[in-house]
């Protein structure tokens, strides 16, 4: 389970988070371009050394040829951050050969290759920054590592290559002309993406106070797949960006201390919308869900904010049911339980979001304030294509059940699905195949066309 990084909004499965904004968009074509262009000079290599007759060094230009196609195709195919990955892996290896065989230091020509390795390194570092891992840093210190031995040693051997003094001269021009221009393309995108965290940040701090943000509501429904509720989502409708994908900006909102205030916004809007519910006699049976996150829950205001909320907005608190995540529970337990406990006693209900994702315990679960738990989307999507999914998903609904606790699928798409869940014993469902998020208005107006026996748009087509 992503940790903290899915308060207030539930990531699109089916858009790849590499494509969340137009930089990144660019960033990918930028990569497959440059996968492209290495593979395009490992072409016009092979044919020189072709022509020389020198075929073992025409295999080394193979390989560049084929790990800049393999490259190519693996970021275009999706699987970007293997892609990289894999690509740096084997740059390094052709660079550590190139320098230990084609590009030995003479008293007239300098050793230049291993200038690519400090390219690589700072390629791997900006993949870092985008996401973190602990096989960037391996790669990362494999070519600082390389770059020191080989900038230290001659590293003699019996199976360096002699080239022509015109082929080593230019070679050794092209190479360090190169390696210094993609050096500094390195710098640049470098200070690119500084910069544009920086506005990034900038902008995210003012959306409150520029009145940016929006709440969208995904409807949930019972075993009829009557609308008995919704989860407010937040969304963040950028003036110089338009839309921004919660993947990104909670993250940074977490890292910038953001998510007490923007999560109190949440709840207070959350709240405004189950007191205009109450006073309408179509909608004062809803209940509402809102998620709130790790620093909001610990933080020392959280629960006389909450009290004072309630009593200002005048909303239900039996129709509210607060989420929240297991690795909140992680540590410092005690005081959260009691926090959650003396809001249980105002008739808040808890859900336990994405159930079974992160460490779930019994021992835990059954010390716990929560009435509700809610089977994560994974899950869902196993259930039918596989035996042990759907064994698993019906396990999920027992223990909740035996807990005395309701339980809510998320992530349905399918009918298939639905009636796997229903005939387990699930009793509320939520997901595409019952509406995609959608405006105020709008699900009011789902409601609204259910009380008056017609059916809405989204039902049945499995997609919203």
């Amino acid at each position: 389970m992503q940790h903290n990084q899915h308060m207030m909004h539930k990531p699109d499965p089916l858009r790849p988070n590499y494509m969340l904004d137009s930089f990144y968009a660019r960033m990918v074509v930028a990569y497959q371009w440059g996968a492209l262009a290495f593979a395009g000079a490992g072409v016009a290599w092979a044919v020189v050394f072709s022509l020389m007759g020198w075929w073992w060094v025409v295999a080394l230009d193979v390989a560049i040829v084929a790990s800049g196609l393999v490259t190519f195709f693996l970021i275009r195919r999706g699987h970007f951050n293997f892609g990289l990955l894999a690509a740096q892996a084997a740059l390094i290896m052709i660079a550590i050969a190139m320098g230990l065989v084609m590009d030995v230091p003479t008293t007239e020509h300098p050793r230049v290759s291993h200038l690519y390795l400090l390219v690589i390194a700072a390629l791997g570092y900006l993949n870092y920054q985008r996401e973190k891992s602990t096989a960037q840093l391996a790669l990362i210190g494999i070519c600082l590592a390389a770059f020191v031995i080989f900038a230290s040693a001659p590293l003699a051997n019996p199976f360096m290559v002699t080239m022509p003094e015109t082929l080593r001269t230019g070679g050794t021009w092209a190479n360090a002309f190169g390696a210094t221009a993609m050096l500094a393309a390195c710098i640049h995108a470098m200070h690119a993406e500084f910069a544009r965290k920086d506005r990034f940040s900038r902008e995210l701090t003012t959306a409150l106070w520029n009145d940016e943000f929006r709440l969208v509501f995904q409807p949930q429904v019972d075993t009829a797949q009557t609308t008995i509720g919704a989860e407010a989502l937040l969304r963040w409708y950028s003036s110089g960006r338009g839309e921004v994908s919660p993947v990104e900006f909670i993250p940074q909102a977490e890292k910038l201390g953001l998510m007490p205030a923007i999560g109190g916004w949440v709840f207070e809007q959350g709240c405004d919308t189950l007191a205009a519910w109450a006073r309408n006699p179509g909608l004062r049976h809803l209940s509402l869900s809102i998620n709130v996150s790790a620093s909001q829950l610990v933080h020392e205001d959280f629960e006389t904010f909450v009290r004072d909320t309630l009593q200002k907005t005048g909303a239900d608190p039996g129709r509210l049911t607060l989420e929240i995540t297991e690795s909140m529970l992680l540590t410092d337990m005690e005081p959260i339980v009691q926090k959650l406990v003396r809001l249980r006693e105002l008739g808040i209900t808890f859900a336990l979001d994405d159930f079974g994702t992160g460490y779930s315990s019994l021992a835990y679960l059954r010390r716990l304030p929560v009435q509700q738990i809610k089977i994560d989307r994974s899950f869902v999507q196993d259930a039918v294509s596989a035996l042990r999914g759907a064994q698993l998903v019906k396990n999920v609904i027992h223990i909740g059940r035996d807990l005395g606790m309701e339980v809510l699928a998320e992530g349905v798409e399918t009918m298939a699905q639905h009636a796997l869940l229903s005939a387990a014993g699930c009793e509320y469902f939520q997901g595409y195949l019952y509406g995609r998020p959608m405006s105020l208005d709008a699900f009011e107006q789902r409601v609204a066309m259910e009380a008056a026996g017609g059916e809405h748009p989204s039902t049945g087509n499995g997609l919203g």
